[in-house]
C-alpha cells in the first residue's frame, strides 16, 4: 500500500514461449482446470495459420475451426453441470495438448492489491492471519482449485501468463489468497460443486493500472501517457532480456519466517569499512527509492555513508537511529553488523540499533544498511522522523545522519526471485532505460500483463480489493468515483460476458498518512453501487487501526460470497449491511433512510461515540448523535439547528458503529457532495 512515485520497472515475468508453428494455449488451461459449468466457454490458442483444430471433451462435446492468418484460434464448448474429473483433447496439425483432472464447477477471478494478496499463512510476524495455522491444517478441498498468475507488467496487452492450476491442499492453500480461499470455502460448502479461483493480484498498486489503454484514454488527463505507452514495447523487451540474463535465487519455496534469510547477492563486501564506494551514486534520504533514479524497483540496495563524530564518544556505546525502512534491513557499522529485521511487515518498524563501544575506535563512523524491499515503496523513508546517532549517555548530543547516502541496487526482486546484480562493476548502472517510466503503477500495465491474458476465459463472477494506493493524492481519490466504474465497465465489455457479477471489499479503517483520505474511497465503493449487479463488502467493523493488512480475512471473504450466495445463487439470506438511500430534515433533525436494514437497525457507539457529524449551511461539521427510530436513523446535535448535511465514518480510522440485526455494518457515507 506504500505510495510510490514510477521511475523504471520492467516485465517482471518472462512469459511462456511458444513455437509459432505449433500448437500453443495459454497456461490458464493446464491439468486441473475449472471450467464454468452449463455455459458456452471459449477455447482458444495459437497455430499455423490455415490449419484445423479439434478440441475434443470427455463429457461428449467438441468443437472444430480453422487458424486464422494471424496465427490466432478460437472456438466454443458446451460445459456439462458440475462434475469431473473430464479430459479435454486439443489437436491442430501433428501437434496434439491433452489436459486431464479438468473439472466442471463455478469459476472466479479474484484480483487488486495486497490485502487479496496476501496469502493464508500471511506475511509473518507482522502481518499474521487469524486462525492461519488452524485453517491451513484444515484446507482439504481437491475440488475447490486455485490458478495463481505471476507478477508482470507489460506494455501491450499479453496473449499469455504464468501460472498452472493446482488442487487446494495445505500447502497450496497457505501460499493463495486468504480472501480467495475463504471466499471459494464458503461456496463449495454451500454448493457442492468444483470451485474455481484464479488470483492475479499486485500489492501497493493503483487502480489505474490495473485498466485497459482503450478505457483509460477515455479520460484526457491519460492521452498523453497511454500514447507514450504505445510505443515501448520494444524498450521493455529489451529491459526484460536485461534483467533474465542474471543468476536468480528462487526464495518462493522457503519458509515465510525465513525466506528472506542468508541471501548472498555478491555483496558482501560492501559492509565492510574499507570498502570503495566512491563509484556509487548519491540519494537524499530520507526517501523512498520510487522518488529517486531507483525508481519503482523491489529488490535489495545498499546505503553507505561515513561521518566524523566527536573525540569525546570513542569507545563509547553509540545509539543509531534510522527511522522506519520499507521494508527489511541488515545494518552493519564499522564492518560488524548491529542489527536489522528481516520478514514481512516491518516497513512502518523505527530502526534503533545499539552500537557497541567496542566498534567505536577512532573518530570515523562508516554505516552500511542492506534494504531489501519486496512489494510497493522501499528504501529508508521516515516522513518527518530525524536520523540520527548519538552516545547511549547523552541523547542530546547527537549528529543528523539525513543527507547524501552513497547507494547501489544490487538485486531485483521478481515472483519470489532474487535477479542478482551483485556489486562488482555496478552493473545496476547500465541497467537499460525506457522512454517513459514503466511499473506496477504505470498505467495500463497491469491490465496488460495480467489480465488480458485471462480474457476471454468463462467466468461466474470478479471480486475486487484495491484502493489504498489510491487514498493519498487528491487527483487519486477525488478521481476514483471515475476510475472504478471505468474498470468495471472495461472488464465487463472485454470479457464479453454482459452485467458480469463484480463484487468489491470496500477499504477498511487505517491511520493512513496526514494527506490520505481513505474515507474518499470508500465513499467512492459506495457510490459504485448503482452500476447493475454489483456488491460491496463492508469492513468497517473488522479491519485493524494497527495494520492496513487486518487479520481477519475470513469474514471479507464470507461477505463477499454472501452476495454470490444471494444473487447468483439464489440463497435467501443477508448479504449486506445499511446503504444510505436519502436524508430529509425534521424538526432540526436529520432523517436518515437506508436500504438493506434487514430486521432492523442497531447503533453500538464506540467509546460515547457515534461517528456521525452534522452541519448546516455553514458546512461546519461538528460531533452528532444518532437513534434509531423504526427503520431510520434521527441524527442531531444541538449546535445545528437547521442541518443540511451528514456524514458517517468520515475519517481515515473511524470504525463502525450503525448495523443491520443480522450483524452487518452499514457503509461510510455522505449526504452532501462539496468539495473535499
Amino acid at each position: 500500500m506504500k505510495s510510490a512515485l514510477m521511475i523504471l520497472m520492467l516485465v517482471s515475468v518472462a512469459m511462456p514461449q511458444s513455437n509459432p508453428n505449433r500448437l500453443a494455449m495459454p497456461s490458464l488451461f493446464s491439468d486441473n482446470m475449472v471450467l464454468q459449468q452449463k455455459a458456452r466457454v471459449p477455447i482458444w490458442g495459437k497455430a499455423k495459420p490455415g490449419l484445423r483444430v479439434t478440441v475434443t471433451a470427455s463429457w461428449g462435446a467438441s468443437g472444430r475451426t480453422v487458424v486464422k492468418s494471424d496465427g490466432a484460434w478460437e472456438l466454443y464448448l458446451r460445459t456439462p453441470r458440475a462434475g469431473g474429473p473430464y479430459t479435454l483433447h486439443v489437436a491442430a496439425g501433428d501437434s496434439t495438448l491433452t489436459y486431464r483432472n479438468v473439472m466442471s464447477g463455478e469459476v472466479w477471478l479474484c484480483s487488486g492489491q495486497s490485502n487479496m494478496e496476501i496469502p493464508l499463512q500471511g506475511w509473518p510476524p507482522e502481518n499474521p492471519i487469524k486462525n492461519s495455522d488452524r485453517e491451513i491444517a484444515a484446507a482439504s478441498y481437491p475440488d475447490i482449485r486455485f490458478f495463481a498468475v505471476a507478477r508482470a507488467v507489460s506494455a501491450k496487452p499479453e496473449f499469455n501468463c504464468a501460472g498452472t492450476w493446482t488442487e487446494c491442499n495445505p500447502q497450496t492453500a497457505a501460499r493463495f489468497s486468504a480472501v480467495g480461499y475463504f471466499f471459494g470455502r464458503k461456496l463449495y460448502e454451500q454448493l457442492h460443486v468444483p470451485i474455481g479461483l484464479i488470483w492475479s493480484v499486485w500489492g501497493g498498486t493503483k487502480i489505474q493500472s490495473w485498466i485497459s489503454g482503450n478505457y483509460l484514454s477515455r479520460l484526457p488527463e491519460y492521452k498523453p501517457v497511454i500514447g507514450k505507452i504505445d510505443s515501448l514495447s520494444g524498450e521493455v523487451d529489451a529491459l526484460n532480456r536485461w534483467v533474465r540474463s542474471h543468476p536468480a535465487i528462487d526464495i518462493g519455496s522457503r519458509v515465510p519466517l525465513h525466506q528472506f534469510e542468508n541471501l548472498d547477492f555478491d555483496d558482501s563486501l560492501c559492509s565492510e569499512k574499507s570498502f570503495d564506494d566512491s563509484g556509487w551514486k548519491t540519494m537524499m534520504l530520507p526517501t523512498y527509492w520510487e522518488a529517486t533514479p531507483v525508481g519503482d524497483f523491489d529488490g535489495a540496495v545498499w546505503y553507505r555513508k561515513t561521518i566524523e563524530i566527536p573525540r569525546s564518544w570513542v569507545d563509547s556505546t553509540l545509539v543509531l537511529h534510522l527511522g522506519p525502512i520499507d521494508d527489511m534491513d541488515e545494518t552493519w557499522v564499522n564492518g560488524v553488523k548491529v542489527g536489522g529485521l528481516l520478514g514481512g511487515g516491518f516497513w512502518q518498524t523505527p530502526r534503533v540499533y545499539d552500537v557497541p563501544g567496542s566498534l567505536v575506535r577512532d573518530t570515523t563512523l562508516t554505516i552500511a544498511v542492506r534494504v531489501i524491499d519486496n512489494g510497493g515503496g522501499g528504501g529508508i523513508w521516515g516522513n518527518g522522523v530525524r536520523m540520527e546517532v548519538f552516545p547511549e549517555s547523552d541523547s542530546i548530543d547527537t549528529l543528523p545522519l539525513s543527507g547524501d547516502w552513497k547507494y547501489l541496487p544490487v538485486a531485483e526482486y521478481i515472483n519470489s526471485k532474487f535477479y542478482v546484480y551483485g556489486a562488482a562493476g555496478m552493473p545496476f548502472y547500465s541497467r537499460p532505460k525506457t522512454a517513459l517510466s514503466v511499473g506496477p503503477n504505470t498505467p495500463t500495465m497491469l491490465f496488460n500483463g495480467m489480465i488480458a491474458p485471462l480474457i476471454p476465459y468463462h467466468l461466474k463472477g470478479i471480486l475486487w480489493y484495491q484502493g489504498e494506493s489510491n487514498s493519498d493524492l487528491p487527483g487519486d481519490y477525488n478521481n476514483y468515483r471515475n476510475l472504478f466504474p471505468l474498470l468495471i465497465s472495461n472488464w465487463r465489455v472485454d470479457w464479453k460476458e454482459g452485467y458480469l457479477p463484480f463484487y468489491w471489499v470496500q477499504i477498511a479503517p487505517w491511520t493512513y498518512g496526514a494527506k490520505s483520505k481513505s474515507y474518499m474511497i470508500r465513499d467512492a465503493q459506495r457510490l459504485t453501487l448503482s452500476i447493475r449487479n454489483t456488491g460491496m463488502a463492508v469492513t468497517l467493523d473488522i479491519g485493524s487501526l494497527t495494520t492496513i493488512h487486518p487479520p481477519d480475512k475470513e469474514d471479507v471473504g464470507q461477505r463477499l460470497a454472501l452476495w454470490a450466495l444471494a444473487k447468483q445463487y439464489r440463497k435467501h439470506l443477508a448479504y449486506s449491511g445499511p446503504i444510505y438511500r436519502s436524508m430529509k430534515v425534521k424538526n432540526g433533525k436529520a432523517i436518515i433512510s437506508f436500504e438493506y436494514t434487514g430486521a432492523g437497525l442497531v447503533m453500538k457507539p464506540l467509546n460515547g461515540r457515534t461517528n456521525f457529524v452534522i452541519a448546516g449551511k455553514d458546512s461546519n461539521f461538528v460531533v452528532a448523535d444518532a437513534k434509531v427510530v423504526g427503520n431510520t436513523l434521527e441524527v442531531y446535535s444541538p449546535e445545528v439547528k437547521r442541518p443540511v448535511a451528514v456524514r458517517y465514518t468520515w475519517g481515515n480510522a473511524e470504525e463502525a458503529t450503525l448495523f443491520n440485526k443480522e450483524g452487518l455494518p452499514a457503509s461510510t457515507f455522505r449526504t452532501d457532495d462539496w468539495p473535499q
